[in-house]
This record gives structure tokens, sequence and C-alpha cells, in this order.
């Protein structure tokens, strides 16, 4: 194996017989596409968001394939969520934070709730409150404008799971933005990407997402206009050395 390959989750110095890949490199590849499609496949169960203390919502996509074709459907809620949230929601808060599967519901199953719980912890640890607890299905980034603009937070906060990549079917992105509201577009966001076991875990997570949430509070802005300057060693991501390769084809 590669020095470099201790580094990194991606497939280095694979060789070659002829003018092909090895046999293993070739089984490797189709396992880890196989884990990649497992996740974008799967969907959240009845009930998840509910069974685990979340107030359930669900975007105005109506079934999993219109939510993989339409994109826009997943950036707003359905009626019937939309009027829940605004009858059960607690307002006036600091920190939105939302939980939702994105293109990995396994991702959201797997670490979803602990980086939502070491999150929460991370920000009522600093004095800001954090109102009701969100699970959305069915969920595109842009939808924590929506919710976030109607529960009136200062940041919201979007964990969900990110688009799969080779052999990584569970990994979590986190998308802040400050003063959430219809019409905010990727300018207006920070992020954080490839929260999962073999990259940045939960718990050094949540540190750094505290650390972005700060700066916006402190700034008064997210996004392209944020300073990252005092804070850029902290939230600098990366792999760490991954553990063996076999336990990059599980998918829960």
């Amino acid at each position: 194996m590669p020095p470099a390959a201790e580094h990194t989750t991606a497939l280095l110095g694979i060789g070659h017989a002829g003018t092909r890949y090895r046999t293993g490199v070739v089984l490797e590849l189709q396992a880890e596409l196989a884990v990649a499609h497992a996740a974008v496949a799967t969907e959240l169960p009845v009930g998840w968001a509910a069974d685990h203390g979340l107030l359930p919502l669900r975007t105005r996509v109506r079934d999993h394939r219109e939510f993989l074709l339409r994109p826009d459907l997943g950036r707003r809620l359905d009626h019937p969520s939309l009027e829940r949230l605004r009858q059960e929601a607690v307002r006036g808060i600091d920190v939105q934070l939302i939980v939702a599967d994105g293109l990995s519901a396994i991702a959201c199953q797997g670490s979803g709730l602990e980086l939502l719980d070491r999150l929460r912890a991370a920000c009522e640890a600093r004095g800001w409150s954090t109102g009701t607890p969100i699970g959305v299905s069915f969920a595109r980034v842009w939808i924590e404008d929506e919710i976030g603009a109607e529960v009136g937070a200062r940041v919201a906060v979007i964990l969900l799971g990110e688009r799969p990549g080779l052999g990584t079917g569970d990994g979590l992105s986190a998308y802040l933005v400050h003063a959430p509201r219809l019409g905010k577009t990727d300018a207006d966001r920070n992020m954080m990407s490839n929260i999962h076991r073999r990259g940045t875990p939960p718990a050094e997570a949540a540190e750094r997402l505290a650390l972005l949430i700060g700066a916006m509070l402190e700034q008064g802005t997210s996004g392209v206009s944020l300073d990252l300057d005092a804070v850029a060693g902290a939230v600098t991501t990366g792999y760490r050395a991954p553990q063996a390769r076999e336990h990059l084809i599980e998918v829960g």
C-alpha cells in the first residue's frame, strides 16, 4: 500500500494486469459503487423523526423518485408541515438545528443524531438557545431557509446526508446560514462536509460548527462575507487516517 493511502480513502497505486485493472480492484470498485447506490436509494423509515424526539416535517416531494428528479420541491415544506412548524416550534431563537435525509438517509440515521446532540450541547454551553429540534424527510439544503425564517432564528443549521462517493455512503454535511430567509443562495452559506467516523468525527465537527456559528452571530453575516481568519485553523476540514478499507463498504 502506498504511504499516501494511510491518509485518504481514495484508491491509490491500484496497479493493473496488462491493459486492465486487477481483479481485486474491479471487485472493490463495484462494491464501493454499490454503497453509493444503496445510500441514495435508502429512505428514512416512517416515524423516524418523531421516534427520536424531533419535530417531524416533510417537503413538497411526494415520493423518492420525485425527490431525485425535482430538487426544487425538496426546498419547501408541504402545507401540513408548515402549519405544524408554526404551531409547535419554539420561536425567536439563536440557532435552529435541523436533521434531514438529503442524499443519504443512512448518514442521517447514523451520525445525524449524534452530531445534532453534540452541536446542541455545544451551542447551549455557549448560552445560545436552540429551540425545537427538527427532522425533515426528502429535504434539500435550502429547506433551512424557510424553517429558519418561520421560527425567527438568527442562524439555521441543517445536517443532512451528502451525495455519496465511492465507498462513502454515510457522510454528513452541515450547512449554516445567518438570518435565514427565502431567496438566500449558496454564496450566503458556509458548510462542512465529510462528517463521519473516517473523516471528521461528530464530536470534533460539533465544536468546529459552534465556532462558525459564533463567528456568524458576532459578525452578523455568513457565506462569502464571513471573515474566517479568527477561526480558520479550527474549521478547516479534512480526512483523518482511514480505517481498513473493508470497513468502507458497510451501509448500516
